[in-house]
This record gives C-alpha cells, sequence and structure tokens, in this order.
C-alpha cells in the first residue's frame, strides 16, 4: 500500500546529547574517524541499515534508544568532548592561517557540476566529482577558505545494477533533502532564499540554496525542485548529466549565473566574506563569469559601472579555469542559436549578447562556427588556466593551441597542477597508523610519511593480507546480492561463498566506463587471462568495478561483455565484476586491492586519481604512462605499460598493448609479490608445488610497498595539490585582482584601454628587416651577435611591445629547438613610427643555429605574453 501524503518528522534529542546532530551534518565526520566510529556504535545493525549515514541513523533511532543514549553517562562525554573537537577544529589556524600572508584571498568561489564528498550525498559521477570533493575537504583541513557552488539533483547519478545477460540498468531513486546533511539557506524571517533566472517565454528558472558543511568549508546546493517553477524548470536539477542540450544548458547557466547569485545570498545572511577569487572547476559553470560581468555593468548605485572591456577585465583577473578533458569530445557544445536565444530573456541584461558569444566561438583552425565551446568560454574569462597533471598540461595546450595562432605549442598559457586525493578519506585507518606519523609538522610533509620504514614486513605483510581479507568478504556479499538482483535463487549461489582467495594476489580496476579507458583490454586474449588467473602457483584475482554512462551504448557493451566472462564457472572464483561502484565501495576497494590497473589510450587520461588512493593504501601501480603516472612513476612504485606506435591501428595497438599487460602480471607482478626464487618461496614438498602463500613473506615486494607509501604519499596528498593552487593560481589571481578593482575599477579601465587600443593597431605593426652583426665566417661557441629588427609599430610606441629574438638549434626544416629568448631593448627612433630594436645574443651551442624576430604586447597586468593571442613574428 502506497502513501497519499509523505513528510519527514525530525528527531529530537535530549540537550544532554543534542551534539549528535551537528556532529552529523558537518561531514567532517567522513574524515574523521572518532566520529565515524562513534555512529557505528550508537546502534550497528542500524549503522548498516542505513549504508553509514548518520543523519538516517538519527532519524531511524526510537524513542527508547535516544534516552539510552542520553542516560549513559560514557557516551554523554565521548559526544561533548567530539563535539568540542569539532569546535577546535573550525576555530584553530590552520596551514593557510599560519603561512599566508596579505595577499591571500579572504574567500575563494569553487564551482564544480558535481561533488563526490560521502556517499551519503550522492551527488558525483566519477573523477571529476571525486576530485571536487577532495579539493573542498583539503581546504577545509589547510584553512583555506573556500565556498563550494554546485547543484542540488534530485536523483543524484543513478545506481547501477544488472541484467541477467550483464547488461547495465539505471535507476534513479528520488533523494530527500531533508535526509541529507543539508541545512536550508532561510533569509531573516525564516523563508527559504531563492536565486530567480528569466528564461525565454516569460517563464523564470527559481532554486533554493542548500548548504553542507563540509568541515569548516561551506557547500552551497542550488536545487531547482520547488513550487514557484513549473514542471520543466522544476526538473532542471532532477539528475546528474541527464537530458538533453537544453536542459543541460539550463543546469549550466543555473549553476554558473545562479551559483554567483547563491554566493551573494549566502554572504548577506550569514556575513561570509565575498570571494576575491573565482575558481571554474571544468567549463559546466562557466556562465559565473558572464553574471559577475553584469555585476560590474551595472553595479549599483554605490559604484560606477563599467563597460564591457573594463568589466571583463576585472574578471579574468580574478578567475582560474580548470579543464579536465583531454579529447574536444568531452568538451559541452551548445548551438550558438540556443545561447542568443536564452541570452534574450535578459539573463545578463547590461551585457552584450553578442560579445558573450564571442567568448564561446571556435575561432580556431577547424572550429564549428555555429558552436558555442564552454571550455573555450572558460578559457577567455579566465587570466589563470591549468590542466590536472604535467602531460596533461601538454595535451590541453595542444588541444586549445588554435585559439593562439603563432605561438608554439608550449608557450599556450594553460599551466598544470597535478591532482591529489584527500588522504584521510582514502587512506585505511591501518595503513594511516604504520605509514604516516601524525606528531611530524605539515610543512616538512615528506618527513610524515617516512614511518614506513620502521615497520616490519612482517607487519606490513600481515596488514596488508588483513586488507585483502575485508576485501575479499566485502566482494562475496557484494556479489551474492547482484546475482540476487540478476534473478539467481539462494540455491544457485553457494559458490559465492568461495569467490576469491585472501593469500592470492589481487588485482584491482575501478572507474567510469568510457571507451578509452578500456575496461576490455584484458579480454583481448581470453585464453590467456584463464592461464594467468589459474595458474596453480601463482594465481591472480581481478575485482572489476565501473558505471558507463546510460546514453553511452558502446561503454554498456564493454561491461557486459566483461560479465559475460566473469561469469564463466571456470573462472568466476578469480574475476568478479561488482555493479553501483561509489565511494563506500571505494574505500573498502583500494586498501584490499595489491595492484591498480589502469590501461586508458595513452594520453587521453587527464589524471587518474583512483591509481592514487591504490598507492597512499600500499597498492603498486599497473598503468601506461598517463595521467600523473606519466610524471610520477620511477621504477620502484609499481610497474609501466609499454605503449605501441601511434602508427599503429586500432586492433594491432589493442594486441601489443594487451601482450606488454599480460607479461607484465606473468613475468614481473605475480613472481615478485609471490617471491622471486631468492626470498623463501617455495615448500619442502619441492619448487613445482604452490607455495604456502599465507607464510611466504615477499621481503622485495614489501621494498616496493614501503618506497611507494614513502614517496608517493606527499606527492599524491591533495595538500601538495591546494598548496600549489593557492600559491600559484589563488593569490596571483587575488592580487591581480584586487588591483585591477581598487579606486573604483581604475586600473581595470585603464588595462582596457590599452587592450582596446592595441587589438586596433596590431594589424599595422610590421617588421620589416632583420639582421645581425658579428657573425663570423666560421662561427664558434661564445660568439656574440647584435641582432637588430627594424619594426614598424603604426599607432603604437616602444612601451606597448616586447620585441624578442628567439634563438638555437634549428632542424632540417628551420624550426628552432632547444629555444632560448633575448629581449631587443634599445631602441632607435627612425620616424612615422618606424623604430629599430636591438639586443646582444651568444651563440651557446655547436652545429645548426639560427634566429628568429617576434613582437608581442607587453602591459604589466598580461599574466602571459600570450595571454592576448597577439604575436607578429619576422616573415608573417
Amino acid at each position: 500500500m502506497k502513501a497519499i501524503h509523505r513528510f519527514t518528522v525530525r528527531t529530537v534529542l535530549p540537550e544532554s546529547i543534542a551534539a549528535l546532530s551537528r556532529l552529523a551534518k558537518n561531514l567532517r565526520w567522513t574524515w574523521h574517524q572518532p566520529t565515524e566510529d562513534l555512529f557505528a556504535e550508537l546502534n550497528p545493525h542500524a549503522w548498516d541499515a542505513v549504508h553509514g549515514d548518520p543523519v538516517k541513523l538519527l532519524g531511524s533511532l526510537t524513542r527508547e534508544e535516544i534516552q539510552q543514549i542520553a542516560a549513559d553517562p560514557e557516551l554523554v562525554a565521548r559526544i561533548r568532548d567530539l563535539d568540542a573537537d569539532l569546535d577546535t577544529y573550525l576555530t584553530e589556524p590552520q596551514w593557510y592561517q599560519r603561512t599566508q600572508g596579505e595577499d591571500a584571498p579572504a574567500a575563494v568561489a569553487y564551482f564544480s557540476a558535481e561533488y563526490g564528498i560521502t556517499s551519503a550525498l550522492p551527488q558525483y559521477s566519477g573523477g571529476l566529482g571525486i576530485l571536487a570533493g577532495d579539493h573542498l575537504k583539503t581546504a577545509s583541513d589547510m584553512g583555506v577558505p573556500v565556498v563550494g557552488v554546485g547543484l542540488l539533483y534530485q536523483a543524484g547519478y543513478f545506481k547501477q545494477s544488472l541484467s541477467r545477460d550483464g547488461w547495465q540498468q539505471e535507476t534513479y531513486p528520488v533523494l530527500d533533502p531533508d535526509e541529507l546533511p543539508l541545512t536550508l539557506l532561510r533569509e531573516a524571517d525564516g523563508t527559504p532564499a531563492r536565486v530567480v533566472l528569466p528564461l525565454p517565454e516569460g517563464r523564470t528558472l527559481s532554486a533554493q540554496i542548500w548548504r553542507a558543511d563540509v568541515g569548516r568549508v561551506p557547500l552551497l546546493l542550488l536545487d531547482s525542485n520547488i513550487s514557484e517553477n513549473d514542471d520543466a524548470a522544476r526538473n532542471v536539477t532532477d539528475r546528474l548529466y541527464g537530458g538533453g542540450s537544453d536542459h543541460r544548458l539550463y543546469q549550466e547557466l543555473l549553476l554558473g549565473m545562479g551559483g554567483i547569485r547563491a554566493l551573494r545570498a549566502h554572504s548577506r545572511i550569514t556575513g561570509a566574506p565575498t570571494p576575491e577569487v573565482y575558481h571554474c572547476n571544468e567549463g559546466h559553470a562557466g556562465f559565473l563569469g558572464v553574471e559577475r560581468i553584469q555585476e560590474l555593468m551595472n553595479p549599483g548605485a554605490d559604484a560606477q559601472a563599467m563597460m564591457w572591456e573594463e568589466a571583463l577585465t576585472a574578471v579574468r583577473a580574478a578567475t582560474v579555469f580548470t579543464t579536465h578533458t583531454p579529447v574536444p569530445a568531452g568538451i559541452d557544445r551548445f548551438e550558438r542559436d540556443q545561447i542568443a536565444h536564452v541570452l534574450a530573456a535578459g539573463l545578463a541584461p547590461d551585457v552584450p549578447s553578442e560579445r558573450v558569444l564571442e567568448l564561446g566561438a571556435e575561432t580556431m583552425p577547424g572550429g564549428d562556427p555555429s558552436k558555442f565551446n564552454m571550455a573555450v568560454m572558460g578559457l577567455r574569462l579566465a587570466q589563470r588556466a591549468n590542466g590536472v597533471a604535467e602531460l596533461h598540461g601538454a595535451v590541453s595546450r595542444s588541444m586549445f593551441h588554435g585559439l593562439w595562432e603563432g605561438f608554439d605549442t608550449e608557450e599556450v598559457p594553460i599551466t598544470s597542477v597535478t591532482n591529489g586525493v584527500h588522504v584521510p578519506s582514502w587512506i585505511d585507518p591501518a595503513v594511516w597508523r604504520m605509514a604516516v606519523d601524525p606528531e611530524e609538522n605539515d610543512t616538512n610533509p615528506a618527513a610524515r610519511w617516512r614511518r614506513i620504514y620502521n615497520v616490519s614486513d612482517a607487519e606490513l605483510w600481515a596488514t596488508r593480507r588483513a586488507l585483502r581479507e575485508r576485501l575479499v568478504h566485502d566482494v562475496r556479499e557484494r556479489l551474492r546480492a547482484s546475482w540476487k538482483r540478476r534473478g539467481a535463487a539462494d540455491a544457485e549461489l553457494g559458490w559465492t561463498e568461495s569467490v576469491l582467495d585472501p593469500d592470492v594476489l589481487t588485482i584491482g580496476f575501478a572507474r567510469r566506463v568510457p571507451t578509452y579507458k578500456r575496461l576490455t583490454l584484458m579480454l583481448r586474449n581470453p585464453e590467456r587471462l584463464k592461464r594467468i588467473l589459474l595458474d596453480p602457483r601463482r594465481p591472480v584475482q581481478l575485482v572489476v568495478a565501473g558505471k558507463s554512462h546510460p546514453a553511452d551504448e558502446m561503454g554498456k557493451r564493454m561491461i557486459q561483455d566483461l560479465v559475460r566472462f566473469t561469469d564463466d564457472p571456470q573462472v568466476r572464483h578469480r574475476i568478479v565484476f561488482l555493479p553501483n561502484y561509489d565511494i563506500a565501495m571505494a574505500r573498502v576497494l583500494f586498501p584490499g586491492c595489491d595492484v591498480w590497473l589502469n590501461n586508458p589510450l595513452r594520453p587521453l587520461e587527464a589524471c587518474g586519481t583512483s591509481g592514487m588512493k591504490a598507492a597512499i593504501n600500499g597498492g603498486l601501480n599497473l598503468s601506461v604512462l598517463d595521467g600523473w603516472w606519466d610524471e610520477m612513476y620511477d621504477g620502484q612504485n609499481g610497474w609501466a605499460i609499454p605503449t605501441a606506435d601511434n602508427k599503429a591501428g586500432t586492433d594491432e595497438r589493442d594486441d601489443i598493448e594487451a601482450a606488454a599487460l599480460y607479461e607484465l602480471i606473468e613475468s614481473h607482478v605475480a613472481p615478485r609479490f609471490y617471491g622471486d626464487g631468492s626470498e623463501d618461496a617455495t615448500t619442502a614438498a619441492g619448487p613445482d608445488t604452490a607455495p604456502s602463500r599465507a607464510s611466504t613473506v615477499p621481503h622485495q615486494w614489501l621494498a616496493m610497498v614501503r618506497h611507494t607509501l614513502a614517496t608517493l604519499g606527499p606527492k599524491v596528498s591533495a595538500r601538495r595539490m591546494l598548496t600549489d593552487y593557492v600559491n600559484e593560481l589563488y593569490v596571483p589571481a587575488c592580487v591581480a585582482g584586487r588591483r585591477v578593482t581598487t579606486d573604483d575599477g581604475a586600473l581595470a579601465r585603464g588595462t582596457a584601454h590599452w587592450v582596446e587600443r592595441v587589438r586596433t593597431a596590431w594589424p599595422q605593426l610590421r617588421i620589416e628587416h632583420v639582421d645581425a652583426h658579428g657573425v663570423r665566417q666560421e662561427p664558434q661557441i661564445g660568439d656574440e651577435l647584435t641582432v637588430n629588427a627594424y619594426v614598424d609599430l603604426g599607432e603604437l610606441t616602444p612601451e606597448d611591445v616586447t620585441v624578442q629574438v628567439s634563438y638555437g638549434r634549428v632542424s632540417e626544416t628551420d624550426h628552432i629547438h632547444e629555444r632560448s629568448y633575448a629581449t631587443l631593448e634599445d631602441v632607435t627612433e627612425l620616424g612615422g613610427g618606424r623604430m629599430t630594436f636591438s639586443g646582444p645574443i651568444t651563440i651557446d651551442r655547436s652545429g645548426p643555429f639560427g634566429y628568429t624576430v617576434r613582437v608581442l604586447p607587453r602591459h604589466d597586468e598580461l599574466a602571459s605574453p600570450a595571454e592576448l593571442a597577439l604575436v607578429r613574428n619576422a616573415g608573417d
């Protein structure tokens, strides 16, 4: 029988234990083990039933159970102590307060379409969301004053199950915000705060604002499921990455423009500082820049309105854009006419619509003039941009090079900050106790991880086995539940009790399932894989998980192919596929795996932080040199899967790389795990029998584990990542943003007028002639040349430009490699706007040598010489 009305009854706690509600609502419990342990011990059976969700746990307690807790003096004291500890955590100075000076921003707004913080708040699909969640958690731990902005999806992403024949099935259970760790933002009179966006045809899109407390970081989530909206508007926040093109556009307008309005409401209501830096995590939130331009063009009575170029200059100075995709197909693109249509509704009435359309125009070679590209807009609205690994930075510079024609690829102004993971969220407590010294000062992160060198091989091996054994039991429970959902009867499932073995080498593979991640590369030679799994002396077992986007038929087919292989009775005790991969599963999977497998098409993995989570638990990586592994693999922390020559066809490439993967497992990974013959790896029965795996301690394997923890621990930590963001991007953006907006934006106005003048005059600028003096008939290393560039500046002045000579070794095609640059600083006026720029260079290498000259714009407010995408090269 179904209820015709539904509402949530609030649990009222006695004053002595009222702090339980606060401890449940602040998501610090997701990485603070003592608080999580408290909730788990209040009622272990109920804790399991609510899947580790403190808010639901408190809602499930009976009046009698609440009274029992309140009557237990030890529990009451423990709750009081944890509440006091939370107070201390929220208020005491952290890294940011201890190390940053006046240039540091008072607040940083961080926008993301998804956040993976806990399975109790399912607002994520994969790596982008998990990274965003780790960003907020680490900001909280370090005291970085971040405020997150996102959307609250009524059904999250989706829950995944399998049909009897292994096909992915999706369900979308609707979430009740009142049962989530959220608080509704309210005005002083108690009414819910609202943001409202005008839509075409006279419609509006309104949203209320929920706040999640991620430690000391507030996360604002906009929710359109309110009565003021029509049905279509209510469903804008129905599900993550759902719906068609119009639906996605409305989501991104609400996230970007509505998100800025939510920030303003939050600051007004709570007194929180106004952000000084805006970080756009991928292009989904790109419209935040348009909203901020609108604010500056119509600021109200207390400030002078800016013109478009002035407002754009001010907004760009304080904006950071992070791109996560290494392929153009991963970028959101809308029809240009779609954007024009929604802008005509008055979303930003003072902003010229044609200028907004220019922001997203694909002006690079091969671009589609009918499309509006969200990543291109993100780059144009941010003075500072980055990829998420060193290799990904290089890939991004290549992918967007067309926006900076005339510059070499490496000069494209996209830097990189390699992602990291929030260690307290992902490291198992047993590994934490062994590997991390909490007494070490966080200014020396490497020292914190050296504790592992004091742990004996026997203790380390025993801990790793215990984690593997826990994974085995978890897999058996999940596999049995999955098969029952697939329609199997209990009588058919006795075999699940013996799936996996806690003494067998365990390889994990879990991630989203787009085709480039190649979930089924391991199936390239099924018979060889079977031999590896069933090897009598050195068996291997595989735990695989992952979701495919509901619209990705190829990804679903890959899952089905793998599931059908895992269903084979011959191997199903050695390889499993677990549906509905989420944070809760990951927290058991990462610590329990000995090896983490990653075999994407290089270089299509932006970063790949799952391998980082395995590493901080003592797992060794077996991966293609892509993403973070490309820069952090050192030969002792795992294995690199060789990649095929770029000229290889698809099938040939996959055959080559799969064969390399099999060879690595057979000849290197498994022998090292079981002992390679020099380490007591055989039994008294002889070398051809299986070793006693439970008693064998593989010392060389453990040396790699110890080295991985000690060296990768500090490198893959999100504390390192946040330190990089603060020092390299947030502080410079804050300094630039303050500078251009002081004195009622005087510098922004001056810079904008300079930019407009330079852009107008640039087409007339010419390099007429270049020569050099001092070149001997047989030049030698150490010789000095004087280079002269004769330049017609037209309407520009020498102060507007930098004239550089680029020199170095040249190829057979006269391309300059190993370049050096020198500025030609001596200026002679020739009249009529013509100038000679001169300066010396020194021949510093042998072999073919060459030079050329170029002219760049010069201004103190440019973050990069390439920022304006203006350059005049000799010979143009």
